[in-house]
């Protein structure tokens, strides 16, 4: 009886294993790439930019063309397990080269959805996201209102 019931355990739990497995891939493989994506856009354009005003010899050329190069590397297909293809080692070196990008360019970076999941306590299992613009904004300053204006300019 209790092999039965191990056996039949067993093969359920293999079923709902590959099920919740597939899900959580997808999820994941949509969050990579939707960064990725980001990231392609965002050199692309600056690329284009600068090719625009003739500025093909320009640092921030040399971390767009390479940062490109990078994401070009990144397999589209699902790789097996011999290839050895490091895909931690893969994003972190697209995510310094943005950040150097960035840098250069004067522009503040801005990680995309993997950090803002993580900050939110993680929206991996299949939940929906809510935006960075509905969560609440803080203020710096408490802003409260003054008296009326005597009309002078300085009022001391």
């Amino acid at each position: 009886f209790y092999e039965t019931a191990f056996e039949d355990g067993f093969a359920h739990g293999k079923i709902h294993g590959l099920i919740e497995g597939r899900a959580l891939g997808r999820a994941k493989g949509f969050e990579m790439w939707e960064e990725l994506g980001f990231y392609e856009g965002f050199a692309v354009m600056w690329k284009a930019i600068y090719e625009k005003q003739g500025r093909g010899d320009d640092r921030a050329t040399t971390h767009t063309k390479r940062l490109l190069d990078l994401i070009a590397q990144f397999p589209k297909l699902n790789p097996s397990e011999t290839d050895g293809t490091d895909f931690s080692k893969l994003f972190r070196q697209i995510r310094s080269r943005y950040k150097a990008l960035c840098s250069t360019l004067g522009v503040r970076p801005s990680l995309r959805y993997s950090d803002r999941s993580q900050e939110r306590g993680g929206a991996a299992d299949g939940a929906v996201a809510e935006p960075v613009e509905a969560l609440p904004k803080e203020t710096v300053w408490k802003l409260e209102k003054g008296p009326p204006k005597t009309g002078h300019a300085f009022d001391f």
